[in-house]
């Protein structure tokens, strides 16, 4: 059913609700208040009241709206690029009150979730997993709201990307308010429980699992994650430094590094670059890339292909560098031998899980897609973006539109003086795993 009728039915079921509550629409036993029947429809003829007439009568209306709504792209297919905000709730519509009441009245499991995930981004049980986990920490920061309502006011900011102002009047509080207490729940998000869902897969278990996923997708054996950069859209950024915010898409912006498992789970983030820096430059200055050239990270997974020892890798496009710990495509034009572009094709397939995972980031938090709040506090904003996102990916949330950029146009990076040791080694590391894909897929 129409995610849109579910919440016309919905909000139906509230005004009937108030308008006759002796007569249940969902349940085929009357009140003790009402004439008994044998079946609903008998219930709702007997009546007295006009309100199950109203309701029927709106509701065959709403169903038949939703069901003759024409497609605008013409087709059923998934689009891409923005999507419709949700207009801010009315004047009062969001106060105390109001949201313990849609907390605690709903008849429907299905019509609570679709109501907050229109509203918050994710269903109600969603939700209250994530407020349980946020509770203790808000509770210790003294704020005068609860703690549920200051989680839902902030995950409607993030998920539909309205500024402190827009919401300021419809919460009935100041803006410098909104402000504090987005900074405050984003923060917790960030560092909280970041560790608890922002992973690198370095158990024997779940090694296990992601390099088999991903060998099942691309036949690369021990590709344990894809690496990506997106710019994310700043609308506040310094002014006299407007040159060094600018990304290769024309808007200021930071950049936001994630690493991707083959469920669309980021298993590393990274925020510490101005949208004119590139990839590579990013990736350098990582936390990941200092782990990975210094052996920081213990990978309890080491095979053999034709005479190297494989550990596990990520793979990413040719605006990283190569390494023996990151493989990228031998030629961005498909100019290579015929092992060299299958093993490209491979790459660029395994790779493609990031993409998706970076595109569903921004459509479900669209903030991202347009960050309104302060400089200071964007990093902070972003890591809890993608801390909600693997919340949703591990709870099996649906998965909306993914959002779509511009291809990258980035020539290939150049070799550092400090990488060529790694660089050689994944060069010849590189090669042995093309041939060896080759060999084992002709043969078949």
């Amino acid at each position: 059913m129409d995610e849109s009728f579910l919440l016309m039915l919905s909000n139906l079921l509230h005004l009937h609700n108030s308008l006759d509550p002796s007569i249940s629409l969902l349940s085929s036993t009357p009140s003790s208040s009402s004439v008994t029947s044998s079946s609903p429809s008998s219930s709702l003829l007997s009546t007295s009241s006009a309100a199950p007439l109203l309701f029927f009568t709106l509701a065959s209306l709403l169903s038949f709206l939703a069901c003759s709504k024409p497609n605008k792209n013409g087709s059923a297919g998934r689009k891409s690029g923005n999507s419709p905000r949700l207009a801010p709730p009315a004047n009062g519509a969001y106060t105390v009150a109001a949201f313990q009441s849609l907390s605690n009245d709903w008849s429907s499991a299905p019509l609570r979730d679709a109501q907050w995930r229109a509203l918050y981004g994710l269903s109600y049980p969603v939700f209250t997993k994530v407020v349980e986990k946020l509770k203790p920490h808000i509770a210790s920061s003294n704020l005068s709201l609860p703690s549920d309502f200051a989680v839902s006011m902030v995950l409607f900011r993030l998920a539909h990307g309205y500024s402190a102002k827009s919401l300021a009047s419809r919460y009935s509080l100041e803006p410098y308010l909104i402000s504090k207490i987005t900074n405050m729940v984003t923060r917790l998000l960030a560092t909280k429980l970041y560790a608890e869902y922002v992973k690198i897969p370095a158990s024997k278990r779940k090694l296990s699992e992601v390099t088999q996923a991903f060998e099942e997708m691309t036949s690369l054996p021990n590709l344990c994650g894809a690496i990506d950069g997106t710019p994310i859209r700043l609308r506040s950024f310094p002014t006299n430094e407007s040159n060094l915010y600018q990304c290769q898409y024309g808007y200021p912006s930071v950049q936001l590094q994630v690493v991707s498992d083959h469920k669309k789970m980021f298993w590393d983030v990274c925020v510490k670059a101005p949208g004119a820096v590139d990839d590579a430059t990013h990736f350098r200055d990582s936390l990941l890339y200092n782990r990975m050239v210094s052996d920081d990270i213990v990978w309890d997974k080491v095979i053999n292909v034709r005479g190297h020892h494989v550990r596990p890798y990520v793979v990413g496009d040719w605006c990283y560098p190569l390494m023996a710990f990151l493989m990228t495509p031998f030629s961005p034009n498909g100019s290579g031998t015929p092992s060299q572009n299958l093993f490209d094709g491979m790459l660029m397939k395994g790779r493609s899980v990031v993409v998706d995972a970076i595109g569903l980031l921004k459509s479900r938090w669209k903030i991202l897609q347009d960050l309104d709040v302060g400089l200071s506090h964007a990093p902070q904003t972003i890591v809890a973006c993608c801390v909600l996102h693997n919340v949703c990916q591990q709870m099996r949330e649906p998965e909306p539109d993914v959002w779509r950029e511009p291809d990258e146009t980035a020539a290939p990076t150049r070799v550092l003086e400090s990488e060529k040791s790694f660089h050689y080694f994944g060069d010849s590391l590189r090669q042995a795993l093309a041939d060896d894909l080759h060999h084992r897929l002709s043969s078949r």
